[in-house]
């Protein structure tokens, strides 16, 4: 966590005690545009390939967890906390839960495209093949606070 988040995160709560699961990360490959989904209330899921937690020896995420989101620049813009976990492969993730990341027109082939483009990508950096059937951790959470400009 750097040092904006880490302020913005004590000073929100310096009265009472904090929660100990808490990151600070960005969104994807736009994270200013996905941030402002978010403070606008649009975003309310995200997911990510479960092969990179293995990979990056990171702990699955759970519901004890909040997050401060990022922008481009990593300051924070808000934080979140995480209300389900659900581990799906890509092809067997709901239409409705695709609208949830918000993006795009919130269709299921926007998102699909989207996210393959963004995996395959990411894999490929790696040197893993895609696959459509490759395990995404999928998130949802609610915004618990939005800092102000």
């Amino acid at each position: 966590m750097n040092q904006a988040a880490e302020a913005y995160w004590n000073e929100y709560w310096k009265n009472e005690m904090k929660p100990e699961s808490v990151s600070a990360w960005q969104f994807g490959d736009d994270p200013d545009m996905l941030a402002k989904l978010l403070t606008d209330g649009i975003k309310t899921a995200t997911c990510s390939g479960h092969i990179f937690y293995g990979l990056e020896n990171e702990a699955l995420p759970t519901t004890e967890d909040y997050n401060i989101i990022l922008n481009g620049e990593d300051k924070p813009v808000a934080f979140t906390k995480t209300t389900e976990v659900t581990i799906v492969p890509m092809n067997e993730v709901s239409e409705e839960f695709a609208a949830a990341e918000g993006e795009g027109d919130r269709t299921y082939q926007y998102w699909w495209d989207v996210h393959e483009a963004f995996f395959r990508n990411e894999l490929t950096v790696i040197g893993r093949e895609f696959s459509e059937d490759m395990l995404l951790v999928c998130e949802r959470f609610e915004v618990i606070h939005v800092k102000s400009e």
